[in-house]
């Protein structure tokens, strides 16, 4: 049996009590029944299974009253800290939040999204109001869209754009909901999108500026496995790694030593 075997549900129980022996370094019935409001019952059996799919498994604790993370526990999903917080919440911050910085909530129009990936859908163009925060709001532009793209906070549209005879990035948010949304058949076919077809190999190391126990640590913070870190993203969304990653600003934790390009292999990486 493997994990990916299970109905989507228990699978969600399993991992979050692997994601408790990894990161408490134990769990017991009560985790799940509290996390799930299941029963005693299926909490037992989501043990089980766990028991069964666990590299290795944790050994129980009768004073306790708690499986145990032995010394050389192996997870069953690559551990992150990050999404897995909410093992070492506390419950009543649980219930309210107060332990996590809010994210921005994203608004955008329901109807007008579902317009724009139906003109995606169907390979024409589209007539459209967009406000840049740049330069104002425009009277109206010729867009092709081609994807939605996604920089981890925000969800882009990429489109060919006319005006500008260039692929960009758009936030659906800003599109005008007075915009005329008249469509059109291409009358040739678009240019390549070069910037999605191209692989950028951007190769990090911690900031010079920073002590040779400063660096150790950024290398453990960003799970460096060699000299460099090898981070790969598309061409056309570099920008976006670098901004979320702050690797321009005066003092980031780490600094680029070079950037590849080639072609985005067929089918991905």
């Amino acid at each position: 049996m493997k994990i990916d075997d299970l109905k989507y549900a228990q699978r969600e129980r399993v991992i979050f009590l692997d994601r408790c022996l990894t990161w408490r370094g134990a769990a017991n019935r009560r985790d799940l029944m509290e996390r799930f409001q299941i029963s005693s019952a299926q909490a037992a059996i989501d043990f089980r299974t766990y028991l069964q799919l666990a590299p290795v498994p944790p050994e129980y604790d009768a004073v306790r009253k708690a499986y145990i993370a032995r010394t050389n526990h192996q997870s069953l999903m690559p551990p992150s800290l990050t999404s897995d917080f909410e093992v070492l919440e506390d419950a009543e911050d649980v219930k309210d939040g107060s332990a996590s910085v809010p994210r921005p909530f994203r608004q955008a129009d329901a109807a007008i999204v579902a317009r724009l990936y139906d003109v995606m859908r169907t390979g024409k163009a589209v007539h459209v109001r967009y406000t840049s925060l740049t330069t104002g709001v425009d009277e109206g532009q010729w867009l092709v869209p081609v994807r939605f793209t996604s920089d981890g906070e925000n969800v882009h549209l990429r489109a060919f754009s006319f005006k500008h005879n260039a692929y960009r990035e758009y936030l659906p948010i800003r599109f005008s909901p007075k915009s005329s949304f008249d469509e059109r058949q291409l009358e040739s076919a678009l240019p390549l999108d070069e910037e999605w077809r191209t692989r950028a190999r951007i190769f990090l190391t911690p900031n010079a500026a920073l002590s040779s126990e400063q660096a150790a640590v950024v290398r453990k913070e960003y799970g460096f496995s060699g000299e460099f870190l090898v981070v790969v993203v598309r061409q056309a969304l570099e920008f976006y790694l670098k901004r979320r990653w702050r690797l321009e600003e005066k003092n980031t934790r780490l600094q680029i030593v070079k950037t590849e390009y080639d072609v985005w292999p067929e089918g991905g990486i």
